[in-house]
């Protein structure tokens, strides 16, 4: 037991969980916190921004892409509000942030006084963006309240937790008793189950494995690897679940192949995935058995009742069920036909110009390892689907959020996160300015995120479909901005303006080797819808629920 602030219980509780790194941005409700955080400046490195909305995008992309929890913090009321966007596009990505959230004093909480940054029920408008939401009401609870915590954040799904601590409560000194950190044991699933899914599987004829985010999650990529290759059944990747098998793998497929090979399976082994592609988009074909895997029980019967449903963490099971496989007959080849299948979608998709040279502009230059992040932008609607990934954890989106602008702040948190890998944000000049600010932040902080903003003065993909389909009503979609390269040579970064996939790639490598922040913009007039390919047949961005 100590004798210490709350903001002091705070941050030597976050120590103690491990965390190392924080994306935070000070106000006067924080002070107290903010002070611990400066005495253990040693132990907790602290990225500011300059908006709330980055601090929680940055602890986004740091989870995301390192599988480490992402932490963040952020004055009450406006801060918390700001970082809501965030927030649930890590909810909508099962991603493992906490965000601390201050409060106002603690006898005026819910009281409507006017507070300075005061929201009524506060707690409950952050419920609704995160999975669990406490409050610390005495220096003492502290503590307890950062365990639990972190031990929401370590088992079952990874989603966003919150925590909010009055600011009376920061300040004040009690006794405190420091606790060890959360632990979790996470179960691989019923044994009898587990055996139940591998004989089906050993039986069936043309088995397919659909990957979700899920798998990445739980970082059990070998292991999807292996149960595939001893089944010689194609993986298809959900859009959060790109990368668990490198698109080199004859077994990887998008959910462009993944469509046309979904008729023809009879076993679907489903592992952690919301399944709504499969289930909804396409349709299962009539007789077809699914074994479904997933660490979040809700999930296993979603969209309807499986033959078997495991409740499991998604390592633990597929390792259980590569073991019980092991030593099964070996399978006829599937790789021609299964090589067929993407190439047939590749030539689909190379259709689509000029999206489909810059993407591959983006990928030539981009190392295996190397990071992308996009935002919504008519390239990155592309990129879902076209863009070769060949490592885990290096394609990163917004999800079924879909959150416009949160791409480069969600890119600085990645390189926090991978400071000696390459990281690019791919967006369009709509989403850019939503957090255009960051541009100081990516220099103060000297993250290398290489910005390349692809800019055709307009909303393109909302342009084009008022144009397109509403008789050319075309409102509120037409933008005037800003000399991208003058905003970055005046924030203190390198800025270049290209206009074709091959200066774009040349850009590119220009800046790995500078191995400093910079923007490139691209300008590029209206491109080709690449919808019919990522929208509800494809299934990449279900917008509507298809009749």
């Amino acid at each position: 037991m100590a004798r210490l602030t709350g903001g002091q219980a705070l941050v030597q509780s976050l120590v103690r969980e491990g965390v190392e790194t924080l994306f935070g941005l000070p106000g006067v409700q924080l002070d107290w916190a903010f002070d611990a955080l400066y005495v253990e400046r040693d132990r907790i490195a602290v990225y500011h921004t300059r908006h709330e909305q980055a601090t929680a995008y940055m602890a986004d992309g740091y989870a995301r892409t390192t599988g480490r929890i992402g932490a963040c913090m952020v004055v009450p009321g406006p801060g918390l509000l700001n970082a809501g966007a965030a927030l649930a596009t890590a909810y909508g990505c099962s991603s493992p942030v906490l965000c601390v959230a201050g409060q106002i004093p603690a006898a005026t909480i819910d009281k409507r006084y006017g507070m300075l940054h005061e929201v009524h029920h506060q707690r409950d408008v952050m419920a609704s963006f995160t999975k669990w939401a406490g409050r610390a009401d005495t220096p003492a609870a502290v503590p307890g309240v950062v365990r639990e915590a972190f031990r929401q954040l370590r088992t079952g799904r990874p989603r966003p937790v919150g925590i909010e601590v009055p600011a009376d409560m920061l300040q004040m000194t009690e006794d405190v008793t420091l606790l060890d950190p959360a632990t979790a044991e996470r179960s691989a699933g019923d044994p009898d189950l587990l055996r139940q899914a591998a004989a089906l599987l050993r039986t069936a004829e043309r088995p397919l494995i659909y990957s979700g985010g899920g798998v990445l999650s739980a970082a059990a990529w070998d292991e999807v690897r292996a149960v595939a290759e001893l089944l010689e059944a194609p993986v298809v990747m959900s859009l959060d679940g790109r990368g668990a098998l490198s698109d080199r793998h004859y077994l990887a497929q998008t959910g462009l192949a993944g469509m046309h090979l979904l008729p023809h399976a009879d076993v679907v082994l489903a592992v952690g995935t919301r399944f709504f592609q499969p289930a909804i988009a396409w349709g299962l074909p009539p007789g077809a058995q699914v074994i479904r895997i997933d660490i979040d029980p809700d999930e296993i019967t979603r969209h309807g009742e499986p033959t078997i449903g495991i409740v499991g963490d998604a390592k633990g099971a597929l390792t259980a069920l590569r073991d019980l496989l092991d030593g099964m007959p070996r399978r006829p080849s599937r790789e021609a036909a299964l090589r067929a299948a993407k190439e047939a979608a590749t030539a689909r998709l190379a259709a689509i110009q000029p999206q489909t040279a810059y993407c591959a502009a983006i990928r030539a230059a981009l190392p295996d390892d190397g990071i992308l992040v996009t935002d919504l932008t008519q390239v990155s609607f592309y990129a879902t689907l076209g863009y070769p990934v060949y490592a885990p954890r290096t394609f990163v989106g917004p999800g079924y959020q879909g959150t416009l602008g949160s791409g480069f702040a969600t890119a600085l948190g990645a390189q926090v996160g991978n400071p000696g890998k390459k990281v690019v944000a791919l967006m369009g000049d709509g989403g850019f300015l939503y957090n255009v600010q960051e541009l100081a932040t990516m220099r103060q902080q000297h993250l290398n995120v290489v910005a390349v903003v692809f800019n055709d003065n307009a909303y393109g993909n909302v342009k084009r479909t008022q144009r397109e389909d509403f008789a050319g009503h075309v409102i509120a979609a037409d933008l005037v901005n800003p000399d991208f390269v003058a905003l970055a040579d005046s924030f203190g970064i390198r800025g270049t303006r290209v206009r074709e996939p091959d200066a774009l790639r040349g850009a590119l490598g220009e800046a790995f080797a500078a191995n400093e922040p910079a923007l490139i913009e691209v300008a590029v007039g209206e491109m080709p819808s690449a919808w019919h390919l990522v929208g509800p047949g494809g299934g990449a961005y279900p917008v509507l629920w298809p009749s």
